[in-house]
């Protein structure tokens, strides 16, 4: 699979669905996870079991992050990259730099397959929100 740079609901990021590829090129950790996007709750909710009391909380989030069972997992319904994960099912994303480094435009570009820019251009914004989800309470990480 191929290594995809494009602006995600947060920030500049690096998607695909080989996980390997995306860790060999930041120069992560072997073993770390990245999170996975989704743009269908049905696919998410088949990938991993959301406790009842929070999917409508799953559904409603912008710019959220769930960690489930160890899972980072985030629904995405804005258009443009909601568009650009459809047509993939689910993508991992990670920010693109590499690891400890800030964004390099240059990197990006050199280590990308696919550049899509749409009409919101490359920029970066808050990170998302983080919440560990058990079947008994939630928890704010970041």
């Amino acid at each position: 699979m191929s290594i995809i740079l494009a602006q995600t609901d947060t920030t500049i990021g690096f998607l695909s669905q080989d996980s390997a590829s995306l860790a060999r090129l930041k120069g992560r950790e072997e073993g770390k996870p990245f999170l996975k996007v989704f743009a269908s709750l049905n696919l998410l909710q088949s990938t991993v079991r959301v406790p009842l009391k929070y999917r409508s909380w799953i559904r409603h989030a912008r710019h959220t992050t769930f960690v489930i069972k160890n899972q980072a997992v985030r629904y995405v319904n804005d258009s443009a990259h909601a568009r650009l994960i459809q047509k993939y099912g689910w993508l991992y994303s990670t920010s693109a730099n590499e690891s400890g480094h800030e964004y390099d435009k240059n990197f990006c570009l050199i280590h990308s397959d696919h550049i899509i820019e749409d009409s919101r251009g490359f920029n970066s914004s808050s990170p998302s929100k983080i919440f560990r989800l058990t079947s008994l309470q939630s928890k704010k990480l970041r």
